[in-house]
């Protein structure tokens, strides 16, 4: 028998396979499974890839004794209704686990259900458990009123300093060169095109996020102007957590693509978070948030 977990992030998912002895037989990257954000066939066709994967590794998707689905949103029940249905309609059977893709991402970063895991990818949130079992979360309300620290928000973040250094509010930087051979545009003009295009979603705007990384290389002003203050969000996102739970001398871990793969962010977060809280213990996570899914699967299905 096999087990399945799911980590559902903005713009990808990722399914993770695991044995009966938890060892992972196959990960693959489908796309996203997110409600929020993203069209019903897109969401369909990410879990017809997933479940024919377990049904070529398992053999049969009755093989296949859990599935852990870690996703975002999953705290409207609408969303959650969704997912289900979803899955039941390509015929798997078997239990089925929904939680919020912030708790998949704990057990994954830990490989234990309790410590802080703070995730910057297309979103934001950070999440904690401590060792009494008392949760608490900050952020992750989506990316119109809430993400600071997100791929989401450095991307709005970088397409704001081209305006701003456009209309004098800022000296001239270099990324508007950037942006622009990125999006294969020349203009201004045509950035407020491509912004305001009824068609664009978040997973668009998050995709800019990594050129902070290229402009900060070129020690660029404005760049790390909005490195600072997206550290700060982050950190923001971390103090309820830590100081509600007890934790302030913890073990947090950093998760995400755009905390683990932009080194300038990680380290303005991590200088942060030492000024406030000396004592805890912040690290990049031991495992990812599909692995955690994928435990967490088993961990169920043994009861």
């Amino acid at each position: 028998m096999y087990a399945a977990g799911l980590d559902g992030g903005g713009t990808k998912t990722t399914a993770a396979i695991a044995d009966e002895a938890g060892g992972i037989v196959r990960t693959i990257t489908a796309g996203p499974i997110n409600y929020n954000g993203n069209d019903e066939q897109v969401v369909e066709q990410s879990f017809r890839r997933i479940f024919e994967a377990i049904r070529e590794t398992c053999g049969t998707l009755d093989q296949c004794a859990h599935l852990c689905i870690g996703a975002a949103g999953v705290s409207n029940p609408d969303v959650r209704s969704r997912l289900l249905n979803a899955v039941r309609a390509f015929g798997y059977r078997n239990g089925v686990t929904i939680v919020g893709d912030h708790e998949t991402a704990l057990f994954g970063a830990h490989g234990r259900p309790h410590g802080i895991v703070l995730i910057s990818g297309t979103g934001s949130i950070c999440y904690g458990v401590n060792e009494e079992g008392r949760s608490h979360r900050a952020g992750g309300f989506g990316h119109l009123a809430d993400d600071g620290g997100s791929g989401y928000r450095i991307g709005i973040d970088l397409i704001s300093a081209v305006f701003k250094a456009e209309d004098g509010r800022i000296p001239p930087t270099v990324i508007t060169r950037l942006l622009f051979e990125r999006l294969g545009i020349a203009s201004v003009s045509e950035l407020v095109g491509y912004v305001y295009d009824k068609q664009r979603i978040k997973r668009d705007i998050a995709a800019i996020a990594p050129l902070l990384s290229d402009a900060c290389a070129a020690d660029d002003p404005a760049a790390l102007a909005i490195v600072r203050d997206n550290a700060d969000r982050l950190v923001e996102l971390v103090v309820p957590v830590a100081t509600r739970l007890g934790m302030e001398a913890g073990d947090l871990a950093m998760a995400g693509g755009v905390l683990l793969h932009n080194a300038y962010l990680r380290q303005a977060f991590t200088e942060r978070l030492l000024e406030r809280f000396p004592r805890m213990r912040c690290f990049p996570a031991k495992h990812d948030a599909a692995t955690g899914a994928v435990l967490m699967a088993l961990s169920a299905w043994r009861g």
